[in-house]
């Protein structure tokens, strides 16, 4: 009988997407919720925001407060509760090359398909911030040297950021990344761009793919011009990222929830909005509690069920969903 072959690793799968001739869009996601939803509403590959993780998790701006544990701790969560196929963010790598061999080790164990590194001097600053330093290219090379051997699966994808553009212009930014290239990277970011004629002139002068953000939410403080996928696209980029879309929309859906409470505590009456919020079925439909049920019913025994749902009764869940059948549906 024959054999089905084996499946390719999340690394392999997301460098399939990269390459495709289709822009990859990457929206950012820094929690259980976000990596969830974002799975259920059909993308196959997401970016881990590492100012999402820091401001989500620690209530702390994106200025090098975070470390590796943390940071590595929050990947691994996600990477556990979805198929998504994650790429993460390392920041600086956390000191030295001997440290970002390390750090890449952490994080390919983790779970996620690729990671990405910096440029930037520790402790490193959110790309759109003022005050950024860089190291020297002689050392980032390095960085990225390590990062590329530390990789177990050859797959593992390593996207290289520079933050030139801010401090030394447009040539040094594009010199930089074909260096990183060179050293093993497979992926290529100059972070805060200043125009769509610089990015288009970075994605023809670069040897590897290249990777932009799009700021949606920050535009009184983002240098990078707000464009459509197809735009980028055209201009030759093939990855973008939304890092911080999900975690402003999330703060404002909790803002406007609180509003409303102090609307109701301030008027001594109740205002029922279920526009404002999801459904309790619809937040269980998202955090996968179907699956937890169709568990329940393969596992339990009879006793149990009873004991949980009353006698006689079945825990309310779907029928068994064909897994070749759904797993044809996404990447």
């Amino acid at each position: 009988m024959a054999t089905s072959a084996p499946k390719a690793s999340p690394a392999r799968r997301l460098r399939t997407l990269i390459a495709a001739p289709g822009i990859l869009v990457l929206p950012g996601v820094f929690d259980g919720f976000s990596t969830r939803l974002v799975r259920k509403l059909g993308y196959a590959a997401a970016f881990i925001t590492g100012s999402g993780v820091s401001e989500s998790r620690l209530g702390q701006p994106d200025v090098g407060l975070m470390g590796l544990d943390e940071n590595v701790a929050a990947a691994r969560a996600m990477a556990a509760c979805s198929d998504l196929l994650l790429l993460a963010d390392g920041d600086t790598g956390y000191g030295n090359a001997l440290n970002a061999y390390h750090t890449v080790r952490a994080f390919e164990r983790a779970g996620v398909a690729g990671l990405m590194l910096e440029d930037q001097v520790w402790p490193k600053r959110c790309g759109h911030m003022k005050g950024k330093e860089v190291i020297s290219a002689e050392e980032m090379v390095q960085k990225i040297r390590a990062a590329a051997s530390a990789r177990v699966d050859p797959d593992f994808v390593i996207k290289s950021r520079t933050d030139v553009l801010a401090t030394h212009g447009v040539a040094e930014a594009i010199r930089r990344l074909n260096l990183y290239a060179e050293a093993g990277a497979d992926l290529l970011f100059a972070d805060a761009a200043m125009s769509a004629d610089d990015i288009g002139t970075i994605a023809k002068n670069v040897s590897k793919p290249l990777s932009v953000n799009m700021g949606f939410g920050i535009r009184q403080r983002s240098t990078t011009p707000l464009l459509s996928a197809k735009q980028l696209q055209d201009l030759g980029v093939a990855v973008v990222i939304y890092p911080r879309m999900l975690t402003a929309c999330a703060l404002m859906g909790m803002k406007r929830g609180l509003e409303l409470l102090r609307q109701s505590l301030d008027s001594g009456k109740v205002v029922d909005r279920p526009d404002a919020l999801v459904s309790f079925e619809e937040l269980h439909d998202i955090m996968g509690m179907e699956e937890i049920e169709s568990l329940e019913q393969r596992f339990l025994t009879s006793a149990q069920l009873a004991t949980k749902y009353g006698q006689g009764r079945q825990a309310a869940i779907m029928p068994d969903v064909d897994e070749t059948a759904a797993s044809k549906q996404m990447v």
